[in-house]
């Protein structure tokens, strides 16, 4: 996979294009939504710099990626993550994460691949679904995990 300076709106987009291909297709009410919502742009790229992203990974995935039986590429969980690292800022997590949470519903129906993006995301972020939805109900978190690994006092 091609690398991306942390934080950049290249690995922030190539996240979003992850989601997008999360489910084996990119489907019209996802890139519907992308123009509604105006992704792209507030990723800070044009169409065109969106869609060279896009193609690359694309190409990447022929290469990287394990062939399924049914035709289709994943990538294991180690890739995803090393991707994941590369958006490293908590703010821009939670807005990728937005994203890709209205990407995998713009269809109204979540597989088995968006929902384990979806997990795995906001388990390498160390974040919590209600961190980033937008509900008026109070976020009650648990300890992180970097609270659970430090010795005692």
């Amino acid at each position: 996979m091609r690398n991306y300076p942390s934080n950049s709106p290249e690995a922030a987009a190539r996240i979003v294009v992850l989601a997008l291909m999360a489910d084996g297709t990119v489907d019209r009410s996802e890139t519907q939504l992308l123009e509604r919502q105006e992704t792209i742009r507030r990723l800070g790229l044009d169409h065109e710099q969106f869609d060279k992203i896009f193609y690359e990974f694309s190409e990447d995935m022929l290469t990287k990626a394990q062939r399924l039986s049914s035709g289709g590429l994943e990538l294991d969980a180690k890739s995803i993550n090393k991707l994941l690292d590369e958006i490293r800022d908590p703010a821009l997590q939670k807005k990728i994460l937005r994203m890709m949470l209205d990407i995998v519903n713009a269809d109204r129906r979540l597989t088995a691949g968006e929902a384990s993006l979806i997990a795995q995301a906001l388990g390498n972020w160390d974040l919590d679904l209600c961190e980033v939805s937008d509900s008026s109900i109070p976020c009650h978190r648990s300890p992180s995990r970097a609270q659970h690994s430090s010795p005692p006092a």
